[in-house]
């Protein structure tokens, strides 16, 4: 069975569903609990409770949004129904420090996938667990953003590249 909680961030009240003790979605904040509360439940989850490590992972999450940076790799994840080449991508953006980025071709290129740099940019957009598979530190070519699905978009990315201290991102510009 697949529970869900809300729970208070940094960047606003997000959403964790888990089944057992891994994490299977992660739902960053929307405009409002009750959207955020819906996209997080379309997929069977219930509100609940949640168990011991899964409250550690949360909690995890959360301090990482307060700055205080942590790959969260140690977190289990259920990644049940997710295809090969999603997973290949989600293992490589899992494996990008916090502060640091790679770009939709060098996640392909690591695939050994070279020109598949829009495929990896789509397998990114069906991210169920964002933060904790840190489709935000992957970026299109050049110096550019590229897509971002959370509400917010690229402003969202934009905001969780500065709590990591991403350079580039969040500092001040003297001109």
């Amino acid at each position: 069975m697949l529970a869900y909680t809300l729970f208070d961030t940094a960047i606003g009240r997000c959403g964790l569903a888990w089944k057992g003790d891994r994490i299977a979605r992660l739902q960053l904040p929307e405009s409002d609990d009750e959207t955020t509360r819906i996209r997080i439940g379309r997929s069977g989850a219930v509100e609940g409770s949640p168990p011991q490590a899964v409250q550690t992972a949360l909690d995890g999450v959360r301090a990482h949004l307060e700055g205080e940076l942590d790959d969260l790799c140690w977190i289990e994840l259920d990644l049940g129904g997710v295809s090969e080449f999603d997973a290949k991508v989600y293992a490589i953006a899992r494996a990008i420090e916090p502060g640091h980025t790679l770009r939709y071709g060098d996640v392909a290129q690591r695939m050994r996938a070279p020109g598949a740099a829009q495929a990896v940019g789509q397998a990114l957009g069906r991210n169920p667990i964002p933060i904790i598979v840190p489709c935000h530190r992957v970026l299109a070519s050049g110096a550019n953003l590229g897509g971002f699905s959370a509400f917010g978009g690229a402003v969202t990315k934009t905001t969780l590249l500065a709590i990591e201290r991403t350079p580039g991102f969040g500092e001040p510009v003297l001109f």
